[in-house]
Formats: C-alpha cells, sequence, structure tokens
C-alpha cells in the first residue's frame, strides 16, 4: 500500500506537469513561433531519453517511428503551442483533457472497437462541459483556438490509431508509446525515438518558416527549461513508469489533475476568471473524463497517457502531449 502511495503521487507529476505547460507556454514563450516552440520542446527530450535508454529501432520501425513523430510530436506539439497561445490557459486545458474520449470514439469508428455504455455516457458528458466552457466565457473564446485544439485532439486520436493498426499497442490513448513490442524496446526508448524524430522534423519547417530563432530572454530560456525537460522528458518518463505499476483506471484518474492544474494556473496566477457556467462545465469534463476510463481491469502497460504529448496532450493534447499527446 505505501509503495502504491509513492507510485501514486510520482505519476502525478505528469499531469500536473502538462497541466502548467500551458501556462508556461502561454506566458512566456513567444506567440509567434509555434514551430521553433514545438522543436525545442521535441528534440532536447527525446536526446535526453534516447541517451538515457540506448535504443534504436530496427527496420521498418525507423520509417514508422518518424511517421509517428510527426503526428504525435511535430504537429501536435506545434497545435498545442499555438492553443496554449490563443486561448486561456484554463480553457486550453480542460478543452484538451477530452482526447481520451475523443480517441475512444475515434477506435469506434475506425476499428470498430465499440465502446461500453459507461464510456459512451462519459464522451457525452465530456462534450457537454466543454461546450459550456466555450460558451461560458464572459469576453467570448478565440475561435482559430478552439479549432486548434480540436485539430490537436483529431490529430492524436489518428496518430493512436495509425500506431495501433501497426500492431504496436493496444490502448487507447495517443500512439507515443507505438514500437514498443514490434521492435523489442520498452515505452521509453519508443518515447524517444519519436521525439528526436518529430523535433528533427521541425527543425527544418521552423528555419524555412519562422526564418531565425527567436531571441530568448532569461525567463524564456527557463521556460524552455521546463517544457522540454520537465514538461516532456521528465513528465513522459514518470507517466510511463506509473502506467507499468499500477492499475490503469488509477492512473486515468491520476490524469484528471491535468485540467484541474490549468485551470488552478489560469486562475490564481494568470488572474482568468471563471463565470459559474465555464465552473459546471469544467466538472462536466472531469466527470466525462473519470467514466470514459479503462476499469481497473485493464492490463496497465497498455494504456497511455490523456494528454498531449500529447500531450502531449496535451498536447493534449500530446497525449498530447504529447503526449508528449497527450499532450499535452
Amino acid at each position: 500500500m505505501e509503495g502504491n502511495k509513492r507510485w501514486v503521487a510520482l505519476t502525478a507529476v505528469a499531469p500536473v506537469a502538462w497541466g502548467a505547460n500551458y501556462f508556461v507556454t502561454h506566458a512566456f514563450l513567444p506567440a509567434d513561433h509555434p514551430l521553433y516552440g514545438a522543436a525545442l520542446r521535441a528534440l532536447p527530450a527525446g536526446l535526453v531519453l534516447l541517451a538515457l535508454c540506448r535504443r534504436r529501432p530496427r527496420g521498418a520501425w525507423w520509417g514508422r517511428s518518424a511517421v509517428l513523430g510527426l503526428l504525435n510530436v511535430s504537429v501536435f506539439f506545434v497545435l498545442v503551442f499555438a492553443a496554449s497561445q490563443l486561448l486561456p490557459t484554463s480553457v486550453a486545458s480542460t478543452v484538451m483533457a477530452v482526447s481520451p474520449l475523443a480517441m475512444m470514439l475515434a477506435a469506434w469508428l475506425l476499428m470498430a472497437e465499440r465502446p461500453g455504455s459507461a464510456h459512451l455516457a462519459g464522451a457525452a458528458i465530456g462534450l457537454g462541459g466543454v461546450c459550456l466552457m466555450l460558451l461560458g466565457g464572459e469576453d467570448g473564446i478565440s475561435v482559430p483556438g478552439v479549432l486548434v485544439s480540436a485539430a490537436a485532439v483529431l490529430v492524436s486520436s489518428f496518430g493512436h490509431i495509425l500506431a495501433k493498426r501497426w500492431k504496436t499497442g493496444t490502448g487507447t490513448g495517443t500512439g507515443m508509446t507505438g514500437t514498443a513490442e514490434a521492435a523489442g524496446a520498452g515505452v521509453l526508448a519508443s518515447t524517444a525515438w519519436q521525439l528526436t524524430a518529430g523535433g528533427l522534423l521541425l527543425l527544418p519547417v521552423a528555419v524555412a518558416v519562422e526564418g531565425a530563432p527567436p531571441p530568448v530572454s532569461p525567463s524564456a530560456l527557463l521556460a524552455f527549461c521546463y517544457v522540454a525537460l520537465v514538461a516532456t522528458a521528465l513528465a513522459f518518463s514518470v507517466w510511463f513508469a506509473g502506467l507499468r505499476r499500477l492499475p490503469a483506471g488509477t492512473v486515468g484518474l491520476i490524469g484528471l489533475l491535468n485540467p484541474v492544474t490549468g485551470v488552478l494556473l489560469g486562475t490564481a496566477v494568470a488572474g482568468e476568471v471563471l463565470t459559474g457556467r465555464q465552473l459546471g462545465g469544467l466538472a462536466l469534463v472531469l466527470a466525462g473524463v473519470a467514466l470514459g476510463r479503462p476499469t481497473a481491469g485493464t492490463r496497465p502497460d497498455r494504456r497511455l497517457p490523456a494528454g498531449t504529448p500529447a500531450a502531449p496532450g496535451p498536447h493534449p493534447g500530446l497525449r498530447s502531449g504529447p503526449g508528449p499527446s497527450r499532450s499535452t
């Protein structure tokens, strides 16, 4: 029991870090450089994890890791970065919290994985909560920000489905753990491959589109260190470790700390004001995600994070981050 409590506390670091990532990105990173912002989040984190695991993909998984890195890291992280800049922290984190519900529905539509009645109810409740959040603000919500968040959810969902069709995992979450079984490596190595590939794909695009890297102030440098090392490398590592040692249902409920953290930071630090309708929407999102989570009997090493990376998730996601969807 005491050991489980320690793993719960350690795993909780991930969703808290992902929830805070929205605030850090919104407050300290250059808003007009989403490509560099995503690249400087993904590549350092991927290289750190690659140095730790010291494993490389084999055969066809070089290309597959690149494709999954493109979806679950490159595109997802850019969208999460943009959503963090366009939406209030509390709203961005809440919208991305429905990623696992969207992925469940995508698996039903594209792979005939029929969800249970409780999961369908959770999806309906969660989406209703998001609608309340978006319609309940006094000053209105950025339509481009909402569209970017929706695109992030769709991209991470497709990344998951693609990873699953390649028989790299069977859980409902982001594809960030893709390639683990087929390549004979653990989820840490798989995450490292995708983060590294995604970052390398982003760099030339960032140079071509955004020109020279943005000037980085000391506060922005610290923010980049946070999103790369804490909200990505550390967060994904402790999240996957928790997935291996705790029931998936427990880890899923821990993931609810992601939107809670985003809302608390947005209101307490960024001075955002939530209306009663938005608070009700947040409560519905939390209830919906709780219903849509896997049961405790599901194998814990098959379930992937809520946000992001993705994370993700978020970018979230992103998982998203994501995912690093989670995510994220």
